[in-house]
């Protein structure tokens, strides 16, 4: 049997161009990479999450109807101090001559008082005793009065001026003897049985109480008919009561009884203008407030802005001096490398954390700038945090520069800054860009933690750190939590997912991973 010849003929033979669809694709570096870190779901979801984040930080700021120290009020009905009120159980002293009864011979009158004596000596001078009342003395000596003792007191009725001691005199004696006028400084009063001293017109001067009712602010005049109207709710066993003044205003007033003092507080109940803090979420404030009135969801978003800003310039400037650093120790190896690795080995030994608390609290003696605080703050974090960056530099560079086209480069004749920083740093840049996206959450969380404590970014400016810090207070901690927990779930999605993309990056950088 023949056999068939199974070579192909000149006319089946089958060419492909260059530019056929069949001939193998070649991806650039930056192309493998890109598609490693988007064949990673997980590396995928984090940078979903940075992408929200940063949109809700920087857009959510701009669209927002409130600014970030914005303040809401409310209208809230507070109890203010008013006036106190004292019953009047001791011997209280008007003075006529106080170059003659002077509290030493008042000491010395209550004392003869309270033994029922109707005469007492002090350093030789002699001095009567007159009882007018039960509770009424006057003190006299060589025969001219000079002062009187007496357990109700005479208040004026149309300020709060001090009543003359002549006319005092005469309204207690009038009050006591049960009469019903009295004549004083050429002018004729009346006196009702509840004490009331009216002059000659008919208008109410003065009234004779055993109440002392002082307001509480100097500039606040009380009115008899006020008086009347506390002292008729204390004899009746009452705790408040309202009261419509001459102008037509009408307010709650509430009494306590002070056991330290033996007095009763009177505290008025008015409407008053507040900050609207820690108000529950509404249509208006999706969060609620803080405790300055301001809007949460507004706060959170200059918050994150502020986070996010202060994390990304923190990293620069570490990634800078770290670059710069190890960059030229380990091209240059020799007492060059030994020089700058020895510093690295100083700033590892040096504790940042107490350091910069001491910074902070100095910061705080001189009263700095929140913005100039703010700057501070990213140099300072930025000066601590370049050690690390500066050994990955050096080692990846002490590697590479015994590579074949260092030698090249040497050969050209090009020179060290260009070697340094246009073939060996960009051949870095991979693993230095997993370390800055892994160190970006590890800048806010430490920033985050000084806020918290005080000691970062201070009011009015927002972070997520300081936000947190209104949880200090245990009733915030335990009933407000749209105060603390909103700020703590975007602070762990934020360092999560950067964490998550710095781990993606890692992988896809790798040429020996497999997705």
């Amino acid at each position: 049997m023949k056999k068939e010849n199974t070579a192909p003929s000149e006319n089946n033979k089958t060419t492909y161009s260059l530019n056929d669809d069949r001939r193998v694709k070649v991806l650039s570096p930056g192309a493998l990479v890109a598609k490693r870190f988007f064949r990673n779901r997980l590396a995928v979801t984090g940078l979903v999450v940075l992408i929200a984040m940063f949109a809700f930080a920087f857009i959510g700021g701009m669209v927002s109807p409130y600014k970030q120290d914005q303040k809401f009020y409310r209208v809230d009905q507070q109890s203010k101090a008013y006036a106190g009120v004292v019953r009047n159980e001791e011997w209280r002293y008007t003075v006529a001559d106080k170059d003659k009864f002077t509290g030493i011979v008042q000491a010395q009158a209550f004392l003869a008082i309270t033994k029922n004596e109707t005469a007492f000596s002090y350093d030789g001078v002699d001095y009567q005793l007159q009882k007018l009342a039960d509770d009424f003395y006057a003190v006299h000596t060589g025969g001219q009065l000079i002062g009187i003792a007496s357990k109700e007191l005479v208040n004026s009725s149309t300020s709060n001026d001090k009543l003359s001691f002549e006319f005092t005199y005469d309204a207690l004696l009038a009050k006591a003897q049960k009469g019903d006028s009295f004549v004083s400084e050429g002018k004729t009063y009346t006196v009702d049985e509840d004490g009331v001293v009216y002059d000659g017109t008919g208008a109410e001067v003065a009234y004779v109480s055993e109440y002392v009712v002082r307001a509480v602010m100097g500039d606040v005049f009380l009115t008899r008919r006020f008086k009347n109207e506390l002292i008729d709710t204390l004899e009746a066993g009452r705790t408040d009561f309202v009261f419509t003044d001459d102008d037509g205003a009408t307010a709650e007033y509430v009494l306590t009884y002070n056991a330290g003092t033996k007095s009763w507080d009177v505290m008025k109940e008015t409407d008053t203008t507040v900050f609207d803090t820690y108000a529950s979420p509404t249509k208006a404030h999706w969060l609620g407030t803080d405790r300055n009135g301001m809007d949460m969801l507004t706060r959170l978003m200059y918050g994150g802005r502020v986070s996010l800003i202060i994390g990304f310039i923190v990293v620069f400037i570490e990634s800078l001096i770290g670059v710069i650093m190890g960059g030229i120790s380990g091209y240059f190896g020799g007492w060059v490398d030994n020089l700058i690795m020895r510093i690295v080995d100083i700033f590892y030994c040096i504790p940042s954390m107490p350091v910069i608390i001491i910074l902070g609290a100095a910061m705080d003696a001189a009263n700095v700038e929140s913005s100039l605080r703010m700057l501070y703050l990213m140099l300072i974090l930025g000066f601590f945090g370049w050690a690390g960056v500066a050994r990955l530099v050096r080692g990846q560079i002490l590697s590479l520069r015994e590579q074949e086209f260092m030698t090249a480069t040497e050969a050209c004749g090009i020179s060290v800054r260009r070697r340094i920083f246009k073939h060996l740093i960009p051949n870095v840049i991979p693993q230095l860009i997993v370390t800055m996206t892994m160190g970006l959450g590890t800048t806010i969380i430490l920033e985050a933690t000084l806020s918290f404590l005080g000691l970062g970014v201070r009011f009015p400016f927002a972070s997520w750190g300081n936000i947190i810090n209104d949880v200090n207070n245990v009733f915030v901690l335990t009933h407000y939590w749209n105060i603390w927990i909103p700020a703590g779930v975007l602070l762990l999605m934020t360092v999560l997912a950067f964490n998550i993309v710095g781990d993606g990056l890692r992988d896809a950088f790798d040429p020996k991973m497999k997705r």
